[in-house]
This record gives C-alpha cells, sequence and structure tokens, in this order.
C-alpha cells in the first residue's frame, strides 16, 4: 500500500470509514428504487405492475439494500451484540436512535407495499396454507394507496437522513452542512434509478422499449445535473463561508488523493461521462442491454465514490 494511499485512508481525525460509506450507499439506493417505483406504478406502468421488472427488480433491491446495509453497520461496532438495545430503547436526541427507528418503520411499511403487489403470487404458492396470511393480506389491501404514500414519504425521510447522519458530527465543518441532506437525496434518486434500469433489464427482462424503462431513463438526466447543481451550492457555501470551512472546501477538492477522486471519480466518471453517453448516442445504442449495463455501472460507482468522498474528505478538516 503506497503512502498516499494510506494517509488518504487512515488519519488521526478519522471518525467512520468505508464501512460507513457502503451502508450510506445501500440505504440511499433502497430509498431512490421505492421513490421511483412508486412513481412508475401510479403513473407510467401499463397492466399490473407485478409483472414489471423495475419494480420486481426494487422489490428485492429495496429490502436488501437495508437489510444487508444494517447488517455491515451492526457487525461493525465495537459490541455488535449490544446493537438490539439500539433497535429497542430509542433516545429522541441520537441522529443514530432515531435512524434505527426510521428502519424499522420504513422495513414495515414496505414489505406491505410489496405484499400488495405481489398478492395473487403469494397467495398462489401457498395454496390454502396458513389461512391467516390471506386474512392479514385482504386487511392490508384494503389502505394499499395509504401504504403507497406512507412508504413514499419514509423514501424522501430515509434519503434525506443519510446526510442528516453525517452533518450530526458538528466538529467537522464539511459535513455540518444543510445542503448535505439534499445532496444525499439526489444522489439517492440517481443510484435508485441506476439500479432499477440495471436489474429490472438485465436480469428481469423489462423490455427496452417499455414505457417505464423510457421514464427512468429520461429521470436519470436531470436528477444528475440537479445533483452537480447541489455540489456547486454545497462547496460555494463551504470556500465563501470562510475560517475552517473554506480550508475544508479546499483541502477536499482543491488538491491531493480526495480531489483527484472527486474530480476524476465522481464527477467524470460517475455523472459527465454518463450524461454524456447518453447525449450523444444513437436511440437504438441507448436501448441496447450493454449500453444500459455500462451507464448503470458507471452511475452507481459514482454515487458510491461520492459517499466515500464526503465521508473521508468530510472528516480530513476539523473546525
Amino acid at each position: 500500500m503506497s503512502t498516499a494511499f494510506a494517509e488518504a485512508f487512515y488519519f488521526d481525525s478519522l471518525v467512520w470509514d468505508w464501512i460507513i460509506a457502503i451502508y450510506l450507499f445501500l440505504a440511499g439506493m433502497s430509498a431512490g428504487a421505492v421513490m421511483i417505483s412508486i412513481y412508475l406504478k401510479r403513473k407510467v406502468i401499463q397492466g399490473h405492475p407485478s409483472a414489471n421488472g423495475i419494480i420486481k427488480a426494487t422489490a428485492i433491491l429495496a429490502p436488501f439494500g437495508i437489510i444487508v446495509g444494517l447488517l455491515i453497520l451492526v457487525f461493525h461496532l465495537t459490541k455488535p451484540w449490544s446493537f438490539w438495545k439500539i433497535m429497542i430503547f430509542y433516545n429522541p436526541t441520537s441522529v443514530m436512535s432515531m435512524g434505527v427507528m426510521l428502519f424499522q418503520v420504513y422495513m414495515v411499511v414496505l414489505f406491505a407495499w410489496i405484499a400488495t403487489i405481489y398478492k395473487d403470487e403469494l397467495l398462489n404458492l401457498l395454496n390454502g396454507r396458513l389461512p391467516i396470511v390471506g386474512k392479514v393480506m385482504q386487511y392490508v389491501t384494503r389502505y394499499e394507496n395509504a401504504i403507497e404514500l406512507f412508504l413514499g414519504f419514509l423514501a424522501v425521510m430515509l434519503a434525506a437522513y443519510t446526510g442528516f447522519l453525517l452533518s450530526a458530527l458538528k466538529t467537522f465543518p464539511l459535513l455540518n452542512n444543510p445542503v448535505l441532506p439534499i445532496l444525499f437525496l439526489f444522489s439517492s434518486l440517481s443510484s435508485g434509478a441506476a439500479a432499477c434500469l440495471m436489474f429490472g433489464v438485465v436480469f428481469f427482462k423489462e423490455s427496452v422499449t417499455s414505457p417505464s424503462v423510457k421514464w427512468v431513463h429520461k429521470f436519470e438526466r436531470p436528477v444528475v445535473v440537479f445533483e452537480l447543481f447541489v455540489l456547486f451550492a454545497f462547496f460555494s457555501g463551504l470556500y465563501f463561508g470562510g475560517g475552517q470551512k473554506e480550508a475544508a472546501a479546499i483541502a477536499a477538492i482543491g488538491g491531493g488523493f480526495w480531489a483527484s477522486w472527486f474530480w476524476y471519480g465522481v464527477i467524470g466518471a460517475g455523472m459527465l461521462l454518463p450524461l454524456g453517453l447518453n447525449a450523444v448516442s444513437p436511440s437504438g445504442v441507448k436501448h441496447n442491454k450493454a449500453f444500459i449495463m455500462l451507464v448503470t455501472t458507471l452511475s452507481l460507482l459514482g454515487v458510491l465514490m461520492l459517499r466515500t468522498f464526503v465521508l473521508y474528505a468530510g472528516q480530513m478538516t476539523i473546525a
């Protein structure tokens, strides 16, 4: 391991490391996929949503992101077997504790929403066994619209929460920034859109010409453009804030390992390259599965790099 690499990932003021970046990425992807799929189900999809590849992808990716993210977080703790306490004893003054509560409510409502979509498939699978499930499904389906709207609200809260979690670290001026939750909300939508497209088209065989795929394609571009604008606002606010805020901005993007990571990885490969490929590629190429795989992989990598960048670069400068 080179000295520059070691210094970039291991320094005295480091509190949270790359494991937390993966956790933030997975939680954001889950929330983004849910927000997009709810809109598709209500406004875009033709026919029953259970047959749609993007909905199928979300039904797996959304719970996967939260479950795996929480498992990573639990086993990353110094005393992982004590984690159950934070899941039962809530502390309203703790951002982490309120986040755990949000995750729990989100998961319950998410599974209820998935169950309403795949009710018929679930009941056919059970084939008369466990009649209580049928009764519960009848009750849940009655409130499908309310469940869906509440889940959409929770997904927005979850996407923004990943930014609030970091902004609670008040000793780090780059992280203690009110724009961070907005940035993470839009990066969640970006990763959710990319994951929905990748898994929906490549793995669940959703037609590249279907209305839902076309909508997600169109949705991706303005989200990435607005994400770039929010990043500009984020660093402009820091730079013109003076003092340690200005020092944090310069340390993050002014030069060195993390500046290269940001400009070449996050901005270049993760945002501008997918935007450019979508802009210059002919329609036939854009609807090719290999092209979709390439662009969505770049987008997902860009969001993961963004979360990692914010986490590490944000902890380099202390207030």
